[in-house]
């Protein structure tokens, strides 16, 4: 018998490859860092509408570019995927306790989803988009 210990080989980048579950974690993981950047845009757009109007105009012809309308589609399905993933989390990460019992997870994703969609839709009536 060896009294070497035994040391696992792990991939330095590659290692989240190896199981579906890593991946979906690492995308997850990715997801965050658009939609930070997303935020990081929406604050620099406030500092432009600040500025005055010639600026806020360069900024508006700069984000209807092709390159700039494909980060948004990008950065709303990181977006989409980043919440539904985080619903889908949530009675893991918060766990209702009603006395000895614990709340069903089901009821818990799914208010989540319900608050999701009237919220969306409220916006959406606040925004004119039903009109």
């Amino acid at each position: 018998m060896s009294r070497r210990p035994y040391f696992r080989t792990v991939s330095r980048y590659g290692w989240w490859f190896a199981h579906p579950r890593y991946l979906r974690y690492m995308a997850r993981e990715l997801s965050s860092a658009f939609v930070g950047a997303y935020g990081g845009l929406v604050m620099f757009a406030l500092w432009r509408l600040w500025q005055g109007e010639a600026e806020w105009n360069a900024l508006v012809g700069f984000l209807q570019s092709p390159p700039s309308i494909g980060f948004h589609l990008v950065a709303l399905a990181f977006a989409l995927y980043h919440t539904i993933t985080w619903f889908n989390v949530t009675p893991k990460a918060m766990p209702v306790q009603i006395g000895d019992r614990q709340f069903p997870g089901g009821i818990i994703v799914g208010t989540h989803y319900f608050v999701w969609a009237v919220v969306s839709l409220a916006l959406f009536i606040l925004a004119g988009a039903g009109t």
